[in-house]
């Protein structure tokens, strides 16, 4: 069979691909409205038609999408066929998967296709022709390949160009003196891709408790036996081990510096990745004034020792996210010791991978939770 223009469109769309550029965080949820146009196989007789269709995704991976999509072209015969006169309608439907190479931090993002499905030929003009039948089903496979272009964290461009073998039997010339049922079909389109959910809202930090000052002057206040900072006359703990983090009662401590609200963008900062602004869930300026709090925190705390924690939501295999939570804690623990914490009052970087959750990871906004970093006061 010919392939009227198949070769010079694959040609043309491989040229789209590769610049690479700033990061997406792709939502688990899409649409991807679809418009172009179907180059048909010469031995269908036809001209080439309007392409429509529309595609609902799910990022199984950040490398994987699946979508499944509904498709629509409508075809007028050529004046040289016998059917001239009549128009066809194929309707689609299947099941597609997108592999996308690169880094998920990147913009233009280049990808194969493929998938499967079933398209319905039906006549909606003119009356049958001998064996020419009204309407009828018929199996379609379809590989190709396009780029996807990120404008936002919710939008993105798609264009592709794709081979359709279908295996109709209901369009065929009823002269065709040949008993092969099959056409191949390239289509080109463009696509905008829509994310769905929401951003995960920012909390507040929680703060030590600074010791008051010592009070009235007796014998047991000028006395600290356990050394921990608070006078005999307050200490409820007198045998406190020494280096142990108490409150203003002399008792030992578990302070926790969450950082809600530092929210990391998906499978972000990857490795050699050292400057956090990027790394961060906009709007980063909220994230950086959390962070900001912490060293604030740090400074007019200075017996207070914290180990730097990081976690990620359940995306992934459980050997990245181990690797991934490492890197979340590392750059946190750059970022205090860069704006004046001494290294000597941190431990870690330290990362739980997606071992310890504290909200659910079957939502967007409980996967965003999830991927968080701690300061946990040492005892």
């Amino acid at each position: 069979m010919k392939r009227n223009g198949l070769f010079a469109l694959i040609a043309l769309a491989l040229t789209g691909f590769g610049t690479a550029a700033q990061a997406q965080d792709y939502s688990n949820w899409y649409i991807v409205p679809r418009v172009g146009a179907v180059i048909p196989d010469s031995d269908r007789e036809t001209d080439t038609s309007l392409f429509t269709g529309l595609g609902i995704g799910y990022w199984a991976s950040p490398n994987l999408a699946v979508d499944f999509e509904i498709t629509h072209n409508n075809a007028d015969f050529e004046s040289d066929s016998i059917r001239d006169g009549h128009e066809f309608e194929n309707v689609g439907v299947g099941i597609a998967g997108r592999y996308f190479f690169g880094d998920s931090a990147a913009s233009w993002r280049p990808y194969l296709m493929g998938g499967f499905g079933f398209l319905r030929h039906a006549a909606i003009s003119g009356s049958e022709i001998g064996p020419f039948k009204k309407h009828g089903w018929d199996p379609m496979v379809t590989v190709g390949g396009g780029v996807q272009h990120s404008f936002s964290d919710r939008l993105a461009f798609r264009g592709e160009l794709a081979a359709r073998y279908d295996r109709d039997n209901n369009s065929r010339a009823y002269y065709s003196a040949s008993d092969d049922t099959g056409y191949f079909d390239a289509i080109a389109s463009v696509g905008l891709l829509v994310s769905f959910g929401g951003e995960a809202a920012p909390a507040t930090v929680e703060k030590t408790v600074t010791p008051p000052p010592a009070k009235a002057e007796t014998s047991c206040r000028d006395l600290d036996d356990d050394g921990d900072g608070v006078n005999n006359c307050d200490d409820r703990c007198a045998s406190t081990p020494a280096g142990t983090q108490v409150g203003p009662d002399g008792c030992p401590i578990s302070v926790t510096i969450d950082l809600r609200g530092v929210n990391f963008k998906f499978d972000r900062p990857k490795k050699g990745e050292t400057n956090i602004n990027p790394t961060l869930q906009e709007p980063t300026a909220d994230s950086i004034a959390i962070l900001d709090q912490a060293v604030d925190t740090l400074q007019r705390n200075p017996a207070v020792r914290v180990e730097v924690i990081g976690h990620t939501d359940s995306v992934g295999t459980d050997e990245y996210n181990q690797g991934l939570s490492e890197r979340r804690a590392r750059i946190v623990y750059d970022y205090l010791t860069s704006h004046g914490i001494d290294s000597s009052r941190l431990s870690g970087p330290t990362g739980y991978g997606e071992s310890r959750p504290i909200d659910t990871n079957d939502t967007k906004e409980g996967r965003a939770r999830n991927r968080r970093t701690e300061l946990e006061a040492q005892k």
